[in-house]
């Protein structure tokens, strides 16, 4: 399986401490707070963007750790030097290096089980366009909107898409967007766009994956004069890489579970608009059989039988069922007595599914299902 998003922004977030580390030993501890801090920003944008995971304890344990350490730089009276505020000058005009994935995302179409309505519909406006341009005379859609269900391949069909074209792949969410100093949160929504625009005009082509994208641009009872103009900066940018007179290769996919949520101008900007449902039977076969690539299964495991007993999981679903019948294995071993011995684990019986299966309820209620049809009905556009 493929690495996601979650996974490039931990190398980022790694990379930042390690390098802070390294500056923080050699007695450079300006600059070691600057890292430090932008390892933070990112760890936090991990468990903003991912508060479900299962390293998200792991990410407030280091949070925790760094900012400790900047703490205890700044009560020893760290002072920046010129060359320190040169590197912010600097980091500031490279903000969202943080966001752009430079590794491409190591997921493909084989990795994404089952939705293959949607790979073909992001194929047609995405692939085909930058491969062939002059096929496209009248342009070609750039906003792409992926709804459905939590946990059923939106950000991987994102993460996808970036790697058969090799391009620039930009994560965004409100975090990162939204600042509390007047106009500056529509500042960086017009400086990702212009590099995403660099990145495109330099022959790489770029996709701002926003995530969550209703917490950015959808409606709320609430709002704010700075959330409006983030809104209306939106829109702005959004026009300008819709303009069919430019051959620009800058996408915007958003994703959402709360479709309804998003404002009418918004809709209007995607001119896709892909519903990304539960997986049907032969999606669920082709996600166990993704999974149990890795695993010791007994020949009593029927996958045809276990993809009709997970009728209404998603693809993160089945998931956690492997995960938890692993883990019954593997706790079988340690509660052995020759756990200390190097203890094997025993192949995986249909009876361990079933027992799991027993204990776990699919993670959507049924009731939501009629919203998201209800809206694709409304709204189609795929």
């Amino acid at each position: 399986m493929g690495h996601s998003a979650s996974d490039e922004l931990e190398k980022i977030a790694a990379k930042y401490a390690t390098e802070a580390i390294r500056l923080d030993s050699k007695g450079l501890r300006g600059m070691a707070v600057m890292k430090y801090q932008r390892a933070v920003e990112i760890l936090f944008k991990l468990c903003s963007l991912y508060p479900d995971a299962a390293q998200r304890k792991v990410y407030a344990e280091y949070i925790d750790l760094y900012q400790s350490r900047i703490g205890e730089l700044q009560d020893a009276g760290v002072n920046l030097r010129l060359s320190d505020l040169q590197s912010i000058d600097r980091s500031e005009s490279d903000k969202f290096d943080s966001m752009v994935l430079r590794d491409k995302p190591n997921v493909r179409w084989e990795d994404i089980a089952g939705l293959s309505e949607a790979k073909v519909a992001i194929v047609e406006s995405i692939v085909y366009p930058c491969k062939r341009p002059d096929l496209f005379p009248l342009g070609w859609p750039r906003g792409i909107l992926l709804f459905g269900p939590p946990g059923c391949g939106k950000t991987l069909l994102a993460a996808a898409a970036a790697t058969e074209l090799d391009a620039s792949f930009y994560c965004i969410d409100a975090a990162s967007i939204m600042s509390k100093w007047l106009g500056e949160s529509e500042k960086n929504v017009a400086q990702l766009f212009e590099v995403a625009r660099k990145s495109s005009e330099n022959g790489r082509p770029s996709i701002i994956f926003m995530d969550e994208v209703d917490s950015l641009v959808g409606i709320h009872s609430d709002e704010v004069g700075g959330e409006t103009r983030v809104r209306n900066q939106f829109l702005k940018e959004m026009d300008g890489i819709i303009d069919k007179k430019r051959n620009l290769f800058v996408y915007v996919i958003g994703s959402t579970n709360k479709p309804w949520a998003l404002d009418q101008p918004f809709i209007r900007r995607f001119q896709k608009r892909i519903y990304i449902p539960l997986p049907d039977y032969s999606g669920r076969l082709e996600t166990l059989k993704i999974y149990s690539g890795n695993l010791e299964l007994s020949q009593d495991v029927d996958l045809d039988e276990l993809a009709t007993m997970t009728e209404g999981c998603t693809g993160s679903d089945i998931k956690d069922v492997f995960q938890a019948v692993q883990m019954k294995v593997v706790r079988e071993v340690f509660e052995s007595e020759g756990s200390e011995k190097g203890g094997r684990l025993r192949k995986i019986r249909m009876e361990d599914f079933r027992e799991i299966l027993r204990k776990r309820k699919p993670s959507v209620p049924k009731e939501i299902l009629g919203y998201y049809e209800k809206w694709f009905n409304t709204f189609r556009a795929s």
